[in-house]
């Protein structure tokens, strides 16, 4: 495994991390032992960067990671964020980023994960009812505690980004990137770069379109993608199309597609560091192998040809999450 340093820390963090959720929630059905098995082959590889959420499975992700962390804490570098809550009789989620929740919040990822300190915490998304900064001085309040390490951010606009940065040192900014989704690439990625803020592209492999291994008519009702556009049929013959001519570039490689897009990601600068999400052992050690893939100037412009010969790949998110993205 090749390591990058978490921005604004010295801490080497695995060059490609480990997204938890689908460990226990959003896609498919969770299968404990295999999941058990990918986290243990993740160690072994050297795979130290680990990333969940309170709101994934409604804290089941957190608390299945516990054993794991509290037999190999020195291992593992821990992430995990706040801020969506249910509230009873209510449907879906809300978002609250305000003070009051975080510090519920944060005791209650402590004690899921069984740890003393969470090494990196995020705030989820931007609460456009609390000021950034009020929500970032209160995660700074956990720093000086020793309930958190570093901060980190999701989604968040450039402008919220500079904000923030100026209350206390933002070590990792996530967002969703990969080949399909590049919207991060006009301000975001420059600002991160800028400031020395680690970049943390989450679905790197566009949700398994990009692995050319995903038949989107299988996927089950309770799958997280279902319900997002660029899942839907008007647009699987394109996307379709996408992967398989994506696929015989990483094949003239000696590589998988997922391991193509990775390395597409990893190119794009020293900062950026993916978590692509698997509870498969199969994909994590392909996923880890994405390190020593090597695209030349020709390789990254096959890429941009194929990319632009089918280019009706459909919006990331429905209108309703689009809202929760925070924007300039």
């Amino acid at each position: 495994m090749k390591y990058r340093l978490l921005g604004n820390t010295n801490e080497r963090l695995s060059a490609i991390g480990l997204g938890c959720m689908t460990m226990s929630s959003a896609y498919g059905t969770p299968d404990d032992k295999e999941s058990i098995a990918a986290l243990e082959l993740a160690i072994d590889l050297g795979i130290n960067f680990w990333d969940t959420a309170d709101v994934y499975g409604n804290g089941v992700n957190e608390e299945f990671l516990a054993p794991m962390l509290k037999a190999h804490r020195d291992k593992i570098f821990i992430a995990t964020k706040f801020g969506f809550r249910s509230n009873p009789g209510e449907k879906g989620v809300q978002f609250d980023a305000s003070p009051a929740y975080m510090r519920v919040a944060v005791e209650k990822s402590l004690k899921r994960l069984g740890v003393d300190v969470i090494d990196l915490y995020y705030a989820h998304r931007v609460d456009p009812n609390v000021p950034i900064e009020e929500t970032v001085g209160a995660m700074a309040e956990l720093v000086k505690e020793g309930k958190v390490r570093y901060l980190g951010l999701s989604e968040a606009s450039a402008a919220s980004i500079k904000k923030a940065h100026a209350v206390h040192p933002i070590s990792a900014l996530q967002s969703e990137y990969s080949v399909l989704t590049r919207e991060v690439e006009e301000t975001i990625l420059p600002l991160t770069k800028e400031l020395g803020i680690s970049f943390v592209p989450f679905s790197p492999l566009a949700r398994g379109l990009m692995t050319n291994t995903l038949d989107v008519s299988t996927l089950a009702d309770n799958d997280f993608r279902k319900g997002l556009p660029r899942y839907q049929q008007e647009y699987q013959e394109n996307n379709t199309k996408l992967a398989q001519g994506f696929a015989e570039i990483a094949a003239g490689k000696n590589a998988t597609a997922a391991q193509l897009a990775l390395a597409w990601v990893l190119a794009q600068g020293e900062h950026v560091i993916p978590i692509p999400g698997t509870k498969k052992r199969k994909y994590l050690e392909q996923n880890a192998a994405a390190v020593d893939v090597e695209l030349s100037a020709s390789d990254m412009q096959a890429i941009e040809d194929i990319l632009a010969k089918y280019p009706n790949t459909g919006p990331r998110y429905s209108e309703d999450l689009n809202k929760l993205v925070d924007k300039d």
